[in-house]
């Protein structure tokens, strides 16, 4: 299976996908774990393990690969497990062969913490098609991302998804934002499955606890879903 979502579907919900307890533990060691955080633009957020968008919009691509292997063992050392959990969650909704991609960071955590960038206006309007090789853009092969909340903020947060796709550009126009959307709102266990080629929005978030989420990005490559954080 090549696709997990019908075309007017904009994301699969997963309720539970994971037990509430197991991903409070997680978030728990990687608040923990703050001194093995990866910083990006300037504190606005952090990551347990290396994240692809984050290194090439800040010019840092060759630490990421540089520090792959390390990234795996950190998160897999902090947060037991999680990145298996995270590759089995894609390959029971994708159905496929999952692998990790080689060369590249394996899934991680982000946190976003209170009275930042994000909590205050929100994240960048994107979509997740940083990871896809030119090739893969043009075909249009199948890309998706999955986001797993470890732990909630006390309001808000949730992801805004909107009916529009990539047409080849990188940007957005005002007007793509009158469409149709909706906003996701996750507790913890809840994971989310979207189409990478889906604009999509973190939404601002209130109260004095951080956004804790992990994240796996898959794309079909040679039969299996290659998959990277």
């Amino acid at each position: 299976m090549r696709g997990a979502l019908e075309d007017d579907t904009l994301a699969l919900v997963l309720p539970g996908a994971v037990d509430a307890r197991r991903c409070a533990d997680w978030a728990r060691a990687a608040l923990e774990a703050r001194d093995a955080w990866v910083s990006d633009f300037g504190g606005q957020q952090f990551s347990l393990g290396r994240a692809w968008y984050t290194h090439l919009e800040q010019g840092r691509t060759g630490e990421y690969f540089a520090g792959a292997e390390a990234s795996d063992a950190l998160v897999d050392a902090t947060c037991p497990g999680l990145q298996a959990v995270m590759r089995a969650l894609v390959a029971r909704r994708l159905e496929g062969a999952v692998a990790p991609r080689a060369g590249w960071c394996g899934p991680g955590v982000h946190v976003f913490p209170p009275e930042a960038h994000v909590s205050r206006k929100g994240g960048d309007i994107h979509f997740d098609t940083e990871g896809l090789t030119k090739a893969h853009l043009a075909a249009r092969e199948h890309a998706y991302t999955c986001v797993l909340m470890l732990s909630p903020p006390a309001s808000g947060g949730g992801l805004r998804l909107w009916d529009v796709t990539y047409d080849g550009s990188e940007g957005y126009e005002d007007e793509d934002l009158e469409r149709e959307s909706e906003t996701f709102v996750l507790a913890a266990g809840d994971a989310i499955l979207f189409d990478s080629y889906r604009l999509h929005q973190i939404q601002p978030f209130g109260g004095e606890e951080p956004r804790v989420t992990a994240t796996i990005h898959a794309a079909w490559v040679g039969g299996e879903w290659e998959t990277w954080f």
